[in-house]
């Protein structure tokens, strides 16, 4: 199986700065245990479990519809093919106009089945810019950032079980299974969630409510310092409210690029109760 550092299609909040810590606090649980990932996203965490350890059962809740972009690649290579014979003498990374922009918008209304819009996006918007529907292309300024190479997913999710459901669903489903591991990698607070499936949430008590799968758990639970989440649960302990979900469990902080002057910390914490 390719072992894949990074998700092989565009993904928001993918984990792929995270991989070495990650690899290295799994030598710490088991080679057989079952590992939920209840938030599977682009489905990394999930497919680096599997590489890491073959003989674990892996579940990747793909409630972003993920592996169905992951199908449809060599239509999604189609288009980017042909955007690149509409764009070849374009200036590189400059915005697209009048004939040259009617053209780009013509060959994306050409196709009559699934297009990955998201994936595209990353061709033809401004950077980090994500497009989820044809009308986000006709009405916003379009940029020639076309890849070159054609996107290749070859075995990334052999292996890997996947289910998609509601995550405190399947939370349930596994809570009192022997040797089982929760991923948890929800959408941090305050994220744009226009590229997830669902964009009616991710609001202060659902970003709360996700703390109960870590309790009494092992676990590997992801967020950043822009939530200040690990500070209001040591200020709700320090006060008497509720014990502190993240008692004795390791963090590990890897810094992040917001803009050219604004930093972040992305944060894993971790803890095997086995």
């Amino acid at each position: 199986m390719k072992n894949y550092t990074q998700s092989p299609l565009p993904f928001q909040g993918q984990k792929r700065r995270f991989l070495r810590p990650f690899k290295e606090a799994l030598n710490g649980f088991s080679p057989t245990a079952t590992y939920v990932d209840l938030f599977g996203g682009s489905g990394l965490l999930s497919h680096t479990v599997k590489q890491h350890y073959p003989n674990a059962n892996v579940i990747y809740n793909d409630f972003d519809n993920y592996s169905q972009r992951l199908e449809n690649v060599e239509e999604t290579n189609l288009i980017l093919g042909d955007l690149r014979q509409i764009l070849k003498d374009y200036p590189d990374a400059k915005r697209i106009v009048g004939k040259t922009h009617y053209q780009v918008i013509d060959r994306l209304k050409s196709e009559k089945g699934f297009v990955d819009f998201i994936t595209i996006s990353s061709s033809l918007c401004f950077s980090m810019n994500y497009g989820t529907s044809l009308e986000h292309f006709e009405k916003d300024s379009l940029y020639n950032n076309v890849r070159q190479s054609n996107y290749r997913c070859d075995g990334y999710l052999d292996g890997v079980n996947r289910v998609k459901k509601d995550y405190r669903d399947l939370f349930a489903e596994y809570r009192n299974h022997d040797n089982v591991v929760f991923l948890v990698d929800p959408p941090y607070l305050s994220t744009d969630t226009t590229t997830y499936n669902r964009t009616d949430y991710w609001k202060l008590t659902d970003y709360l409510n996700v703390l109960k799968v870590i309790e009494d758990t092992s676990y590997f639970y992801f967020t950043s310092n822009k939530s200040q989440i690990i500070e209001l649960c040591d200020w709700m302990e320090n006060n008497g409210y509720c014990n502190n979900p993240f008692d004795d469990s390791t963090t590990v902080t890897v810094g992040a690029q917001l803009t050219h002057n604004a930093r972040y910390n992305d944060i894993m914490i971790y803890k095997n109760n086995y």
